[in-house]
């Protein structure tokens, strides 16, 4: 029995040590950032500022790959099912807690099949229409539409984005069932908003900021509770009459399920360190938003955000009965 167990202390022994070796040698080669929407939009933005400064930290590129489709529940379902070696992270943004309603089928659990990093940004949100469209304000957009309702349109880059998310939020803040149309990616979709093809949308500011600021679009306001920086003039929903809807589209990074704890803390410290970066900071700036605080940016503060956004988005989403096989 003694030479069993002490066989055993050694294996366990072993396997500590080459735990901790490959912590020290982590990261060794280059690391892909999955990002489950397409290039261009608003996640896809985040993430490439994300991931270049996060490069510099590691000493190792970080590869973004964009793999979109089934409102980003590809993306995270490949990532689920990767090597848990701490080379496959995913950045996802508030879709990931809502597709826990939102789809009927999912190919992971999605308390269960991931690690945590870290919280990398909040992104607010804008009530925008086509710039023709006839109220000046959001009291006057919320009556517009209540009148209108049988023809109103609402866009969104698909089921599951956060377009339709806020999409959601607008029509249940205003108790007023409207049309949705989807689209397959945010860019068609403001591309329709742009030609007047639709009358309202409600996205990120990291996707509406410079066509609010060319006066291509007219904006009503924004869901944080101040007002931004970016656009001082413009008022918030609570200012505007809604002060139930206040929404964000918060981001984060996981890994699979099983990455060992070292790497994801290595994970998390260079998350914080990239969000403290001067040009990202700058960037998100421009963009309407700021980086999360160290605190935030933890695998607990990831983890505790995703089961309360959970249980928050679960009587929305099922209360507006749009759901996905």
């Amino acid at each position: 029995m003694k030479t069993l167990n002490a066989l055993l202390g050694a294996v366990a022994a072993l396997s500590l040590s080459a735990a901790s070796a490959n912590a020290q040698t982590y990261p060794d080669r280059s690391i892909t950032m999955v990002v489950p929407f397409s290039a261009g939009g608003p996640t896809d933005t985040v993430a490439r500022l994300v991931a270049e400064s996060m490069s510099k930290d590691l000493g190792q590129q970080i590869i973004v790959e964009n793999v979109g489709g089934a409102g980003g529940t590809l993306g995270a379902g490949r990532v689920a099912q990767a090597d848990p070696d701490g080379y496959t992270v995913l950045l996802h943004h508030i879709g990931m807690a809502t597709s826990a309603t939102l789809y009927r089928k999912l190919a992971y659990d999605t308390l269960n099949a991931f690690e945590y990093v870290g919280l990398v940004t909040e992104v607010p949100m804008t009530i925008v229409a086509r710039k023709d469209l006839e109220p000046t304000d959001l009291k006057g957009l919320v009556e517009y539409a209540k009148a209108n309702k049988d023809t109103v349109t609402v866009a969104n880059a698909g089921i599951g984005a956060a377009s339709h998310l806020c999409g959601m939020m607008f029509m249940s803040a205003i108790e007023t069932p409207l049309t949705t149309v989807p689209y397959k990616g945010t860019g068609p979709a403001m591309t329709d908003l742009l030609g007047g093809q639709v009358d309202i949308m409600c996205d990120q500011t990291t996707n509406t900021t410079k066509q609010i600021q060319g006066g291509t679009i007219k904006a009503y306001a924004v869901t944080s509770p101040e007002r931004l920086k970016v656009f001082p003039d413009l008022p918030t929903t609570t200012e505007g009459g809604l002060s139930g809807l206040q929404v964000g589209i918060w981001h984060g990074v996981y890994t699979p399920k099983g990455t060992p704890a070292d790497v994801n803390e290595r994970l998390s410290k260079s998350l914080q360190v990239a969000l403290k970066d001067p040009n990202v900071v700058a960037r998100f700036g421009e963009l309407g938003t700021i980086p999360s605080s160290d605190a935030e940016a933890t695998p607990a503060a990831l983890k505790a955000k995703l089961e309360s956004e959970i249980t928050r988005w679960k009587p929305v989403i099922e209360a507006a009965g749009q759901y996905a096989d």
